[in-house]
């Protein structure tokens, strides 16, 4: 478990599934990602995510705010041993329902992910991609001290999908 002034990222738990199930159903919440979410593929996500903290102890961990306990969304940690030509790596993301956006929520718990990253796990580099299209995840990349390294085709998917191209970010422990 990880905390912030103002969030509590932990190990996921049953209450989660409905409201990350409610996320990942909103097109606009997922308008960077290939098609939203049914709730069996949002449980099985909750599953994969909730076995990789329990196998590591990190990874992509549930978001609460401290004050009322209310799911916000997922921030973390994701190992990625040979999906990518950059690979192996470990990446950083978030996905925040749409309620919580713009409050500098995904900033908090990202920043905190970092220093986890870099001071606990000993990384040397944590990376972050996106589609080249979400220029608010990318601006929060930078915000992080991110430094943009490339660009590239997702493997998953086809070369003239929307989304297909994606931009590469880093961030070096000896930088943050």
């Amino acid at each position: 478990m990880l905390e912030t002034p103002r969030l509590i990222l932990r190990q996921w738990e049953e209450r989660d599934k409905k409201p990350f199930a409610a996320l990942n159903a909103d097109p606009e919440v997922m308008r960077f990602f290939p098609a939203t979410l049914t709730k069996t593929e949002s449980d099985n996500l909750v599953e994969r995510f909730s076995e990789g903290i329990e196998v590591r102890g990190w990874g992509f961990w549930a978001v609460e705010l401290k004050t009322t306990q209310q799911f916000v969304g997922c921030v973390g940690l994701h190992p990625q041993p040979d999906k990518f030509e950059f690979s192996p790596c470990t990446e950083i993301g978030w996905r925040l329902g749409k309620a919580y956006w713009h409050q500098g929520l995904a900033m908090e718990a990202a920043k905190t992910c970092l220093e986890f990253a870099f001071e606990e796990l000993a990384l040397d580099e944590v990376v972050s991609f996106t589609a080249k299209l979400n220029t608010p995840s990318e601006r929060l990349m930078q915000r992080l001290g991110m430094k943009k390294t490339g660009e590239f085709m997702h493997p998953a998917l086809p070369l003239d999908h929307r989304l297909a191209q994606h931009v590469l970010y880093r961030a070096m422990r000896s930088s943050c």
